[in-house]
């Protein structure tokens, strides 16, 4: 069969087209050749070959999989040949695969597993998701481990001394390193920002956090022997001490992975079955610090780019951990940095790194704490200073001492609306008469999951499925669906919803009363607060998000 006469004849390439590339194929094979040039979409391909075949094509990602059957398959084979045992049928296996050409491959796997196989056709990349859902990432090389073969895949930014011992030997050996790259690999290609690795009493689970949402990432049963040298490999990448096992540890380390530089922070804590360990991945070439990226409203924009060119003050960012405050501040300081600004940040850590501002690590086991940091930072003649968060009153108390003498203070606290920022200063032990002069903004902000473009689906939901405080005039919203784009989970990638409120007289006043924070939040919201749960729904109106997503960030 000649590939290029049977798209001509189906009408899927010109004649043309198919002479065009067979002069630059190059001795490739025709048909990868299309697919990377865009000529020819996989799917329709396949489908034209199954018709020649007389098999079928299948979408591999709603197959059932007889898992029974599929351990009876060597994995490092299913993986090399990227073949999936589907199901039985009269005496035969049905097995995907994206190569109907490639005979040798389908012979192999047959002679190792003893059975008569039937090949049907699936799309590459969802030949291989499958795979490795039901086998588990890094299932090859748990195969492999044993035979101890060798491919490192990720690149060590500084250079190791690993310590001495039988258990350094082990977690030093190809396999084992091959075994926890390809773990980071995984998460990196998922675009994960966390990942946990956390024993169990009959296994190990190896959760990532996608777009802010744990999910279980599958691994084979055989990993759990592997679990102690999986953690000594890392800790060793962290430059942590291995012999310590019952007091938690925090270390950061350094990696290049297929170009991209990214920082990977460390926890380890003890926990029932042994060490739990999560990876905090910081990828550098996908930070953009601009505020017209985070996603905040145009009007609202103005309004934060204003407070940021104060001359002095403090503007505070809240919300809860892992909701994007880091990424709205170095927005800020990049919008306002020149050559005449000395800005000093101290945090702890310090995430991301950035030319022209001098960044401070707080190390609280030699004293240097955030409140112990700010009173050095103010003998530098700063400008402008970032404090990474304010966890206590001395660190509140040296923050308002810097906004009075001069300087404008960028900070982090952990509150649920932008209101409430005032009252937990106050809680503090701040004086109210300082909250009031000192705070001239406060920006709440939450991520909330963006729909898929290439599958997201209208729909009319029920009166009685909508909150009480949803506007009334729409005409239809937007509902995830799944799809390859987004590994069916209906969403991609994430953006900011902003709560905004700028200190007026009557803020200052209340504040200098002791006025509760529901008090202040009334008065906030009479004078045009637009409040985190109203710029939430607008998202939904627009088709940015769902119903469900904004739920689950804002409450009534």
């Amino acid at each position: 069969m000649r590939i290029d006469e049977i798209l001509v004849r189906r009408g899927l390439l010109t004649e043309e087209q198919m002479l065009r590339v067979r002069t630059n194929a190059a001795g490739e094979r025709f048909d990868r050749v299309l697919i990377a040039q865009g000529l020819v979409d996989e799917e329709l391909m396949l489908r034209a070959f199954a018709d020649e075949l007389g098999t079928e094509f299948v979408d591999v990602r709603h197959c059932e999989v007889d898992r029974d059957l599929l351990s009876e398959f060597p994995t490092s084979a299913v993986f090399r040949h990227k073949l999936l045992p589907l199901r039985r049928l009269n005496g035969q296996v049905i097995v995907a695969t994206s190569d109907p050409f490639d005979l040798q491959a389908i012979n192999e796997l047959s002679a190792l597993s003893g059975h008569a196989l039937r090949p049907v056709l699936a799309r590459r990349e969802d030949l291989f998701q499958s795979i490795k859902q039901h086998l588990g990432v890094s299932g090859d090389t748990v195969d492999q481990l044993v035979a101890q073969r060798s491919n490192a895949g990720v690149e060590l930014v500084e250079t190791l001394t690993p310590p001495t011992g039988e258990l350094s030997e082990i977690a030093q050996t190809p396999s084992v390193v091959r075994l926890v790259n390809e773990l980071l690999l995984e998460a990196i290609e998922q675009n994960s920002s966390d990942v946990h690795i956390e024993p169990e009493q009959d296994g190990l689970v190896v959760r990532y956090r996608v777009d802010g949402i744990l999910q279980v990432q599958p691994v084979p049963p055989e990993i759990k022997q592997f679990y102690a040298a999986i953690i000594t490999r890392l800790k060793i990448m962290a430059q942590l001490n291995i012999a310590e096992r019952r007091l938690p540890q925090d270390g950061r380390i350094k990696l290049r992975m297929a170009g991209r530089d990214i920082d990977v922070r460390v926890s380890v804590i003890p926990m029932l079955y042994g060490e739990g360990m999560v990876l905090r991945l910081l990828d550098r070439q996908q930070m953009i610090f601009d505020l017209s990226h985070v996603g905040m409203p145009t009007d609202m924009q103005r309004i934060f780019r204003q407070l940021v060119k104060l001359p002095h003050g403090i503007v505070l960012v809240t919300g809860p951990t892992g909701s994007g405050k880091s990424t709205t501040l170095y927005s800020a300081l990049q919008a306002i940095k020149n050559s005449a600004l000395k800005i000093v940040t101290i945090e702890d850590p310090v995430e991301y790194q950035s030319q022209g501002i001098s960044q401070i690590q707080v190390a609280s086991k030699i004293g240097l704490t955030f409140a112990a940091g700010l009173r050095s930072i103010l003998r530098h003649d700063p400008d402008v200073i970032l404090i990474g968060e304010i966890r206590d009153s001395e660190t509140a108390v040296s923050a308002i001492q810097a906004a009075l003498t001069g300087h404008l203070v960028f900070s982090t606290l952990h509150t649920n609306d932008a209101t409430a920022a005032f009252t937990r200063l106050i809680d503090m032990g701040i004086e109210p008469y300082l909250v009031a002069s000192t705070v001239d903004g406060v920006l709440a902000q939450r991520l909330v999951r963006v729909l898929c473009k290439h599958c997201k689906e209208k729909y009319r939901p029920a009166p009685e499925d909508l909150p009480t405080d949803f506007p009334a005039d729409f005409d239809h919203l937007w509902r995830p669906a799944g799809c390859r784009h987004c590994r069916n989970t209906g969403y991609a990638g994430r953006t900011g919803v902003f709560e905004l409120w700028r200190t007026d007289a009557e803020t200052r006043r209340l504040c200098i009363a002791r006025a509760s924070s529901e008090q202040i939040r009334e008065h906030a919201i009479r004078n045009g607060l637009v409040t985190l749960r109203q710029s939430g729904w607008q998202y939904v109106l627009d088709g940015v998000t769902s119903l469900d997503e904004v739920l689950r960030i804002a409450k009534d």
